[in-house]
């Protein structure tokens, strides 16, 4: 769980760090949020190779080897070094989150079967809160320090991460066996590095559509070329035909329409929280004090994550899903409707922590009881993807609502723009729940015919 929270938090460092990036080393803010994409593309790139890498026997290494790559990293992003090392460093440090997966198998490996459920649960958890844990302090010490010493931070707690890989992480089981279809990495990287590059890239739409158009296309045919080459391999990178499953593919659709409308409520409170008074709406907060508006979130999010495994003896999984779609929408309703107070700001992040805690801590369960033992990492990393993917069009889909929303000569959106993406968000949250749903009711008829 620690490793799942350390590589989580740091991948997150770039949000609130772009502002003090962009002045540090004199490049545009265009150019800063680059930190924070070029980490979600290695990770989303990197997830799925680890996910086969972990399912072998070579499993320890390969953590061991992720964490050095990761502290390397972090000590580039610390260094006095140009822009395009910081950025080197950023996409070392991302290659972290595939971890996460890996310490799911770690856990239904080594544990006993009813705790490692509720741990593999937690570490879900984790991975999302980690950004609520690493955005304040990272801001805090960008403040007092400079942007150095935030990154600092990430040096400091990827080091004991990966020292407490080496002193506790266990051999895999014998008589595993992986290899990496090279092939399906090239073309899986390929195409998420087009998705999330479109999905990053805010401008390229509403500047050059048909350019976008054409590269949403490809990426589109990429990913069909992809599914068709993991079909064909006897050793693929992921078991497509076990992510037709309806369970599996159910619990992806909601893990992807989810994630559009998880992300796009924590884009939206954030970015709301920070907008001057002179907008007419916001209360113009500091990037530390804005970052603790995602307090709530992190802690409301850790108790849905210890709720849910007691939660779950007694409700299916897939109604968990269902009804922490429910909560989220609900979290999209209150700031739709009240957000003229700090204090509702906190309320609805509040209870978008504890829909996600839940959604996330109920996900790996519809998954891994159609999974077999050795395919957990590989499974899980490829939900991993699917949120990552989830998360990016999220933001993408915020900003540009948002865009649409600011007049000529206007530099923020006007207050509806945010009442518009609420909606959307509602909408979204919506299909999450009737997606959820659709799989409670296929579980119920298979074990009560």
């Amino acid at each position: 769980m620690f490793i799942a929270l350390v590589v989580a938090a740091v991948a997150s460092l770039g949000t609130p760090l772009i502002t003090s990036v962009a002045t540090s080393f004199h490049v545009s803010l265009g150019s800063a949020q680059w930190t924070l994409t070029i980490a979600l593309l290695s990770g989303a790139v990197a997830t799925p190779v680890l996910g086969r890498l972990g399912a072998g026997p070579h499993r320890r290494a390969t953590i061991l080897a992720t964490l050095a790559v990761v502290v390397a990293g972090s000590a580039l992003t610390v260094l006095p070094l140009p822009f395009a090392w910081l950025l080197a460093g950023r996409a070392a440090q991302g290659v972290g989150v595939g971890l996460t997966a890996l310490m799911m198998g770690v856990a239904r490996d080594h544990l006993p079967e009813e705790r490692s459920a509720a741990v593999i649960a937690l570490i879900s958890v984790v991975s999302i809160i980690g950004a609520g844990v690493g955005y304040p302090l990272a801001a805090l010490l960008a403040e007092l320090g400079g942007v150095r010493a935030a990154y600092g931070l990430g040096l400091v707690v990827t080091a004991a991460a990966l020292l407490t890989a080496w002193r506790s992480m266990p051999e895999a089981p014998e008589g595993r066996s992986a290899h990496v279809d090279v092939a399906g990495a090239v073309v899986l990287a390929a195409a998420l590095l087009l998705v999330l590059f479109l999905a990053g890239e805010r401008n390229l739409w509403s500047r050059h559509l048909a350019v976008a158009a054409v590269l949403a296309v490809a990426g589109v045919v990429l990913l069909c070329v992809w599914a068709v080459i993991e079909l064909r391999s006897t050793t693929p990178l992921v078991d497509v035909r076990a992510v037709r499953h309806p369970a599996v593919a159910g619990a992806n659709l909601a893990m992807f329409v989810g994630g559009i409308g998880m992300y796009l409520l924590l884009t939206l409170i954030t970015r709301y929280a920070q907008t001057p008074h002179g907008a007419g709406y916001g209360f113009g907060l500091t990037t530390f004090v804005a970052g603790l508006v995602l307090i709530p979130f992190s802690v409301l999010g850790f108790v849905a994550g210890k709720l849910t495994p007691r939660v779950r003896t007694r409700i299916a999984d897939p109604l968990l899903l269902a009804g922490s779609a429910v909560v989220v929408g609900g979290g999209f309703a209150l700031f739709a409707a009240a957000r003229s107070d700090l204090a509702e700001l906190f309320v609805a992040m509040g209870v978008l922590g504890f829909g996600v805690g839940g959604f996330s801590a109920a996900m790996p369960g519809v998954i891994l009881a159609v999974t077999p033992k050795s395919e957990t990492s590989s499974a899980m990393s490829f939900n991993y993807v699917v949120r990552s993917v989830g998360y990016s069009l999220g933001s993408a889909i915020g900003g540009l609502i948002l865009a649409a929303g600011t007049g000529p000569g206007h530099l923020f959106p006007d207050d509806s723009a945010y009442t518009t993406a609420a909606l959307v968000g509602i909408g979204a949250m919506a299909i999450t729940t009737l997606t959820s749903l659709a799989l409670a009711r296929r579980r119920s008829s298979e074990t009560n015919p």
